[in-house]
């Protein structure tokens, strides 16, 4: 069994346990030309790409329907986990039959207004399925997904957790490199460039865009979020920022490591640098504290946002976290405040088997950007690091 195959089925496994649990019968897939719209939840359940509309029914009694055009059907059947259906001429009939032979109660389908990994079904695709439900019992029996894809894709499998820490220790080697390689007077785009080369050398991917990734902040004049790097080049006195997230065997990391540039004559960083690294690093560890099961993620975000106010500094404009997995933004739950930006996620609850960044700024007047990012995974007992946390600023030495 491929590896692949073996994720596909062991998030299979817990689809069944799932459904059962928010009492949904039936969850229902229903994709087109995946390879041009992709419906983030197919690579959970089958990680194949399809021609013609498919529907993929996975229900709370464990056996699970696959009902796909025929040259799609031999991909789908090598996962071992579907009883394959192929058409030729059209869909509608199959689905019905299938539909019938299973008789939900409750039907889900991707859609969701908060929750951008649960809403892979396309408004032409949705008018498309009511059209093939149409006359029949099962048209009002439509319910959203998104609790089940919540699930799903933040209770990371022990297959997941692996990847990921796969793809974080990759990364901090990449940030040692950056170390030994970074020097006062190279530009953004030069730190950038050497990173970039590193990891296509090694053959991998990027946790989001290869023209924005790595971020690399350098001192006061760079600009602060998702900017691609430019022509601000680094000085002494400065601060360096990065980061990066790669993709590696489907998987991502999301981290953030802080430099300081020391001066002539300098060897430790002066002591507004240093207070405003130990402010960041302690917010980082009070956050980290409350990320507990049954925990809504607004708490959470909470405690570290009064750290760093209490500390003197402005509150930072974002959220304490985000879940990390296939993707860097990997859907559902957000550490983050009570926004309009985040309704809908920010109250989702904290749940064993999450993969979290935790990552927060402040501003050093004059010096640069502070900031910080960890990955971690949420354990009954609390959270577990999957990256070595920065606990100490690092120097790059001129």
């Amino acid at each position: 069994m491929s590896t692949n195959t073996q994720l596909i089925q062991e998030k299979l496994a817990q689809v069944t346990a799932i459904l059962d649990e928010f009492n949904i019968d039936l969850w229902l897939t229903f994709v087109r030309e995946t390879s041009m719209q992709p419906d983030p939840a197919l690579e959970l359940i089958a990680g194949v790409d399809v021609t013609w509309q498919s529907a993929f029914l996975l229900s709370r009694s464990g056996q699970h329907t696959a009902i796909v055009g025929h040259f799609d059907a031999a991909n789908v059947l090598d996962l071992g986990a579907y009883q394959v259906i192929g058409y030729h001429e059209g869909l509608r009939q199959p689905l019905l039959e299938a539909l019938t032979a299973y008789q939900p109660a409750t039907i889900a389908i991707n859609y969701s207004e908060s929750d951008v990994a649960a809403d892979g079904l396309s408004h032409g695709m949705y008018l498309a399925l009511c059209d093939h439900l149409q006359a029949t019992p099962f048209a009002g029996r439509l319910v959203s997904a998104e609790k089940i894809i919540a699930a799903l894709r933040g209770r990371k499998s022990k297959t997941e957790i692996e990847r990921v820490r796969q793809a974080v220790l990759t990364t901090e080697k990449l940030f040692d490199a950056v170390e030994q390689f970074a020097k006062p007077g190279m530009t953004q785009r030069q730190i950038a460039d050497f990173v970039r080369g590193r990891v296509d050398e090694m053959g991998l991917g990027y946790a989001w865009p290869k023209p924005f990734n790595p971020i690399v902040t350098c001192g006061p004049h760079s600009a602060v979020g998702h900017a691609a790097p430019g022509d601000v080049v680094l000085a002494k006195g400065h601060t360096l920022h990065l980061d990066l997230g790669i993709k590696q065997d489907d998987y991502c990391s999301d981290l953030q490591r802080m430099w300081y540039v020391l001066n002539d004559g300098e060897s430790e960083a002066p002591a507004d640098v240093q207070r405003a690294f130990d402010v960041v690093y302690g917010a980082i560890r009070a956050g980290e504290r409350h990320l507990q099961p049954g925990m809504p993620g607004w708490q959470v975000d909470a405690v570290a946002r009064e750290f760093i106010v209490d500390n003197g500094y402005p509150e930072y404009m974002h959220a304490f976290g985000h879940l990390l997995g296939r993707s860097a933004h990997d859907g559902a739950t957000v550490l983050g405040p009570r926004w309009e930006r985040y309704k809908g996620i920010c109250d989702l609850l904290v749940e064993v088997g999450n993969i979290f960044t935790l990552e927060l700024h402040v501003v050093v007047p004059n010096r640069g950007i502070m900031s910080l990012e960890e990955d971690v995974v949420v354990t009954e007992n609390g959270i577990v690091y999957l990256s070595a946390p920065q606990k100490e600023l690092r120097y790059i030495r001129p």
